[in-house]
């Protein structure tokens, strides 16, 4: 079934061009702008530049350290550079439609984006929060929809609407933070952050996005404001060749890549951004990552397809590839939904590809699915803009409860 999918799909473009741009509402929000262009908005606003720098810091602090909401919070900002700044400027972030719940604890968040032109319709994206024991994981989206058609993803079926912001990628974690209270100035329930790692990995390929998720993720790892380490960023790409060396060197956080295939003929289909970067190429771009070392090492995501990819020959080829780059490979059980043509790899087949790649060396941990019963799991992100049909719900539905 999968190849004959493979076959039809052999035509179909394997990037998408964005159906729309970003239109900034009349208001615009400060969220995801750098220092130098906080600095030229308060210039704008008259604030002589012997004060902006000061101005600056004091913004960012009230903005990305303390989550303030609104002007009237910053109280060590003057109160005619707060009325200055409220006519003309907000720190709103996307507005939050939705909040489901997991039985495991898993949040999903479906978030809406102002358009800023009367004639668009909103756009939507989601964004996951993942609470595990030692960490609490944000998965953050990148685009309304996606660049790509990987076969097996349920996000990869949509359209691409847009591109995000910095400051709707940025405003993703603030809101994370915002519903969970975990701003730095407040107590939390152990004393600890809840959102300690972020992972690029929901809706969208980020380095189709380079600018926006670069300067984002430059906001959110500054130690002055958000504050989560570069080690705790990861970037997940399915294989953007000539901008994986540029976020090595641009942005400087840990790399993930969407393997999910040993062979070129299988990845070509399963994710047809290889045809134009094959394996070769894809991992040679790795070799040569900035950082990379076994204190860093590069995360190799594999997808587990019962009879597709899952095979030993299959383990035996992939350990031969990774043969020589510093990496890890995170095994992840297939997250079915509505429509795919593909289903898990039984557990014990997962094991023994598992226990194979772990006596080569590398350690391969398989992911836990969280939030299936949410369609938050990996693969699973689709934004309510697309809504599935009473049909799709109820096949969901029963899925989620042979888990």
């Amino acid at each position: 079934m999968a190849t004959t999918a493979g076959l039809r799909d052999a035509a179909a473009p394997l990037e998408k061009i964005p159906l729309e741009t970003y239109v900034p509402p009349a208001k615009p929000s400060l969220i995801g702008l750098s220092r130098a262009e906080l600095a030229a908005r308060l210039g704008e606003l008259g604030v002589p530049e012997r004060q902006q720098k000061m101005r600056v810091q004091q913004l960012w602090h009230w903005i990305y350290f303390r989550g303030a909401q609104s002007f009237d919070e910053m109280s060590s900002v003057s109160k005619d550079t707060r009325t200055a700044l409220a006519e003309r400027f907000t720190v709103d972030r996307p507005e939050v439609v939705a909040e489901q719940i997991s039985n495991d604890g898993t949040r999903k968040w479906l978030l809406r984006l102002p358009s800023g032109d009367d004639l668009q319709k909103a756009h939507e994206v989601e964004c996951v929060y993942i609470p595990e024991t030692d960490r609490g994981t944000l998965c953050v989206s990148s685009q309304v929809g996606c660049t790509l058609n990987c076969a097996f993803c349920h996000t990869g079926t949509q359209r691409l609407v847009r591109n995000l912001t910095a400051g709707e990628i940025v405003g993703q974690i603030m809101v994370a933070r915002d519903r969970l209270n975990d701003w730095a100035d407040r107590e939390t329930p152990l004393g600890n952050r809840l959102v300690t790692n972020i992972v690029m990995m929901g809706m969208g390929e980020p380095l189709y996005n380079f600018d926006a998720v670069r300067d984002a993720l430059l906001i959110v790892s500054d130690n002055e404001g958000i504050g989560i380490s570069r080690r705790r960023i990861t970037l997940s790409t399915s294989g953007v060749v000539p901008n994986i060396k540029r976020a090595g060197e641009e942005i400087g956080v840990m790399l993930a890549i969407s393997l999910h295939a040993v062979r070129d003929e299988l990845r070509n289909e399963l994710v047809p951004l290889n045809r134009k970067y094959p394996i070769a190429e894809l991992l040679q771009a790795c070799r040569d990552y900035p950082g990379a070392s076994n204190a860093r090492r590069i995360t190799f995501e594999y997808v587990m397809l019962k009879g597709v990819n899952d095979s030993l020959d299959d383990a035996r080829l992939l350990v031969k590839l990774l043969k020589g780059i510093p990496a890890k490979i995170n095994l992840i059980p297939f997250n079915p939904w509505p429509g795919s043509a593909y289903e898990c790899s039984d557990w014990e087949q997962i094991e023994k590809f598992s226990e194979y790649v772990f006596n080569a060396g590398y350690s391969s941990p398989v992911r836990t699915p969280r939030g299936r019963d949410i369609l938050a799991a990996c693969g699973q992100l689709k934004s309510e803009t697309e809504k599935l049909s009473a049909r799709e719900r109820q096949a969901l539905r029963a899925m989620a409860m042979t888990d």
